[in-house]
């Protein structure tokens, strides 16, 4: 009779918590709308399979040592790391002090517990090796870079602008973002409110990786918030782009892109790595791996490592980021007014990025012989390439001979530089603060 008692205890069913359960069907939507609706599926598939296996009841598969030392609470234990923490021997207390402790000190406590019997579940380690470090968004940036044409943006260089006039969602966001906090809405700190700020880029690689620097314990909404609504995003801009713009400009028809040579696309991402590294040293990281997947491919002289960086190595790292990410998908993490604050924001940046891109293209028409089409300044977020394709699609809508597709590439990729240095900006003056 102890050993059925024992049995019934140690399932996962008895320790399962209302947090947890809700997880559970939050990460159940993520795979459902992964492979019903097909909503990002490379990364939702196995961000919602991370937050199954982050969720089960007594796993502790996205428990770190010392997480799994508090989660287990021995009196004795827990009185331990208080004493070197110098606080009450409570779980409690001793997160709080852990939060304010140095990194350094986080360290001492980790080996601790490591010393005292325990370990890290397998989406931890998943967790500290691949976004920890900082590894996993740099190499997908490597394979974006290597799967990236530059040729629409150096054959009409105003497209940059687009991009760059796309970013204003992130600053604003991040604005936004702080005003809750100040009238006490929701409660968001500056690290906190810049990785938030970054969805506005439609880049899901640079809000993790951004988000993975500042403000770790919101990285599972973030990363959720970025790339569910770069799957909407055919939902969300064409309104958008149709309330800023006429009929009339809708139709304009862009002169021919010129064919732009093999020395110009070699000498750009060296050039375009080296004027904006020397200058912001803190976009190098996103930005250097990025032009290096470019001059990969560009060059021609690794086909083989260009075509790994495309298709193996990306397919691999894309893998264990999505599962790193599901770690964060945990109930005590999730499930906080913080999430919400941070879908709302995120739809809100996609809103602005969106109109500032088209508002800036109508501004270049104003002084600009040859005319841009408005609504590929909507593809100045970097959604690549599905932000230039919606473009073409809503310019079909008005003159079915229209196609704005290469024209829309320019400022799609002019915005993946824009959030790379967007986020080396914040990475900058963030953590300077």
């Amino acid at each position: 009779m102890e050993s059925l008692n024992a049995l019934i205890q140690g399932m996962g069913l008895m320790h399962l918590g209302i947090g947890q359960a809700i997880m559970l069907l939050v990460s159940l939507l993520l795979l459902w709308l992964a492979i019903a609706k097909k909503f990002e599926p490379l990364l939702l598939l196995p961000i919602g399979f991370g937050g199954l296996l982050s969720n089960i009841p007594e796993a502790g598969l996205a428990l770190t040592a010392l997480e799994s030392l508090l989660a287990h609470h021995d009196a004795g234990q827990l009185a331990v790391i208080a004493a070197k923490l110098n606080c009450t021997p409570d779980v409690h207390a001793i997160k709080e002090a852990l939060a304010l402790a140095l990194p350094s000190v986080q360290g001492q406590m980790e080996d601790l517990a490591v010393d005292m019997g325990y370990s890290a579940g397998v989406l931890a380690i998943f967790y500290k090796v691949a976004i920890g470090s900082g590894i996993a968004p740099l190499v997908i940036f490597m394979g974006v870079g290597a799967m990236t044409d530059f040729g629409p943006l150096l054959a009409n260089p105003r497209t940059l602008l687009l991009g760059a006039a796309a970013q204003f969602g992130i600053f604003a966001t991040v604005l936004g973002a702080l005003t809750l906090n100040y009238f006490g809405l929701i409660s968001f700190t500056l690290p906190q409110a810049a990785a938030i700020g970054i969805i506005g880029g439609a880049d899901g690689p640079t809000a993790i990786y951004l988000s993975g620097k500042l403000a770790p314990e919101l990285l599972g909404a973030i990363a959720v918030a970025a790339y569910s609504y770069m799957a909407l995003v055919p939902l969300i801009q064409p309104p958008i782009m149709k309330a800023l713009t006429t009929e009339k400009e809708r139709k304009i028809r862009m002169v021919q892109l010129r064919t732009v040579s093999k020395r110009e696309k070699i000498l750009f991402p060296a050039v375009l790595l080296l004027l904006v590294a020397l200058l912001l040293p803190d976009a190098a990281p996103l930005l250097g791996m990025f032009c290096f997947g470019n001059l990969m491919r560009e060059s021609g002289v690794v086909e083989r490592l260009s075509d790994t960086v495309q298709n193996g190595l990306i397919n691999i790292v894309t893998i264990f980021l999505g599962l790193s990410v599901g770690a964060k998908l945990v109930a005590d993490k999730f499930l906080q007014p913080q999430t919400l604050g941070i879908l709302l924001l995120g739809v809100v940046a996609f809103g602005i990025g969106t109109a500032a891109g088209v508002l800036m293209a109508k501004l270049l028409n104003l002084c600009s012989k040859n005319k841009i089409n408005p609504l590929i300044g909507s593809a100045g977020v970097s959604a690549v390439p599905m932000a230039a394709r919606v473009s073409n699609k809503v310019g079909l809508e008005s003159d079915a001979q229209n196609f704005l597709l290469m024209h829309a590439m320019g400022p799609n990729v002019a915005g993946v530089i824009g959030s790379a240095i967007a986020a080396g900006v914040m990475l900058k003056y963030v953590l300077a603060m």
